[in-house]
């Protein structure tokens, strides 16, 4: 392949309509089959209205490096129309059209997939949050109303003088008990003073009675004439 041939296909392949091509290969096989090229594009970079080309071109020969004469230039020019046709057929990417309607498509479905279990999860949320809500008011009136209990009665020194009334309550059970031991004791004793006191009234009333019948009887009675 000549220089000339060379810088056409490397005029071709610097279109400024092209943006970035990275990695293209080129391989077109010749009826020939004495040699074989390939043209690999490594990078077209644009940067305002520089640019840099990066082209390898390498050559396989089977028979030696005179096979490459024998190419026809016709096939030289065919092979680089190919790849300039090749290049051409990528869009660059400042002047990608968007669809409209896809775009809307693409969004409405994702909103479609996505929506209803983000609704879904929103509302999950809503409810915790209100329950929490709820809660919290419940164990501040639970707290407001211990507040109040302790401000109110102290617990703890209530229990203490329930605790001391208690030992009150029962040292007074004690001493009714013992009361009324004592007063069935002084009951049973009055008792027997007043049957003993009857029963020495009733003596008494009965030697009073013997002393008067003995009285009678030693009263003198008058002799009897003889």
């Amino acid at each position: 392949m000549t220089s000339a041939q060379t810088q056409q296909q490397t005029e071709n392949f610097t279109n400024p309509g092209f943006s970035s091509v990275l990695g293209q290969q080129i391989s077109t096989p010749h009826n020939c089959r004495h040699s074989q090229i390939h043209i690999q594009a490594g990078y077209i970079i644009k940067s305002g209205s520089a640019e840099s080309l990066h082209m390898e071109v390498e050559g396989m020969e089977d028979e030696g490096p005179s096979s490459q004469s024998e190419l026809p230039q016709s096939e030289d020019l065919h092979l680089a129309q190919q790849g300039s046709l090749h290049l051409e057929s990528s869009v660059p990417v400042e002047n990608v059209f968007v669809d409209k309607k896809a775009v809307d498509k693409l969004t409405e479905g994702l909103l479609s997939h996505y929506l209803p279990d983000l609704q879904n999860s929103k509302r999950a949320l809503q409810e915790l949050t209100q329950n929490q809500l709820i809660l919290l008011d419940t164990l501040d009136q639970e707290v407001t109303k211990f507040r109040e209990c302790n401000a109110l009665l102290d617990l703890n020194s209530l229990f203490t003088e329930a605790k001391v009334y208690h030992n009150k309550l029962v040292n007074i059970r004690k001493e009714m008990i013992m009361l009324h031991e004592k007063t069935t004791k002084l009951k049973k004793r009055a008792l027997k003073l007043q049957q003993l006191k009857q029963r020495e009234a009733l003596e008494k009333e009965q030697q009073r009675e013997k002393e008067l019948e003995r009285e009678r009887q030693l009263i003198a009675k008058p002799a009897k004439r003889t």
